[in-house]
């Protein structure tokens, strides 16, 4: 299935948009996790700006994006999110659902493990039916960092990334640590289920994205957004976290 072909189902609050806007459905992939200027909205599409300007007023009018003044620069918008993906055309995931499930039906499973074979096959299970699990494992992963925070006393962003990594490498969840300070970039490898993941072509890690967010939010009292920059799904040997600060 192309892009042309995309169909995306998107919750605002009031109900429900589809949109079938290759363009459209672009700017909203580009706004998840945060705000984005109206130029680098236009470079990221390379389309006109004339053109990139009624799409973005085409998804304000259905509730979809809001734009707010940027604090740095009044003169200048930036846009964000108004609305969660909920549903979009099937997509090849389902092969790799099926994989997952043969897994389960064979003598791998010992080699696997059956609760990392169980997530994989609810979160692509999700998405092979039509429905996007990013936001939810996304919002559950968040609660989790916010409950496990409480055993993590650091109150400086490297030496909470390095708790953090001590209790992935505990729970074996894979190798977690610094991969770069300024911006904070967290990197992960072997994650507890990567012998599972073959090259999907999509970030698969909205679930860790959240505990990592949610970790931070919680023991630092600071805003932010943590954003999967490269992930084994899409054919990388490790994935990368990119954490943006907020009001800062």
């Amino acid at each position: 299935m192309n892009d042309c072909d995309r169909t995306a189902l998107f919750s605002n609050g009031n109900g429900f948009v589809a949109l079938n806007s290759p363009v459209k459905i672009q700017i909203l992939d580009f706004l998840k996790g945060c705000s984005r200027s109206f130029d680098e909205i236009v470079k990221h599409t390379g389309k006109a700006k004339s053109t990139v300007s009624v799409h973005l007023n085409d998804l304000r009018s259905s509730g979809l994006v809001e734009e707010e003044c940027d604090q740095e620069d009044k003169r200048r918008k930036t846009y964000y999110l108004k609305c969660e993906h909920m549903a979009h055309s099937q997509p090849p995931i389902l092969k790799h659902y099926k994989n997952v499930l043969e897994t389960l039906a064979s003598p791998q499973l010992e080699k696997h493990g059956c609760f990392k074979c169980f997530f994989r096959a609810i979160q692509f299970g999700f998405d092979a039916h039509g429905i996007n699990s990013d936001p939810i494992m996304r919002k559950i992963g968040r609660d989790i960092g916010i409950s496990i925070s409480s055993n993590f006393v650091s109150k400086d962003i490297e030496y909470l990334v390095q708790e953090l990594a001590v209790f992935w490498k505990r729970y074996q969840m894979g190798t977690m640590y610094l991969a770069n300070s300024e911006p904070l970039i967290i990197a992960v490898e072997k994650c507890f289920d990567y012998k599972l993941i073959s090259t999907i072509g999509k970030n698969l890690c909205s679930f860790t994205e959240g505990i990592i967010e949610g970790t931070i939010v919680h023991s630092l009292n600071i805003s932010c957004c943590v954003q999967e920059i490269e992930c084994c799904g899409n054919g990388k040997d490790r994935c990368l976290f990119i954490v943006h600060f907020l009001n800062k």
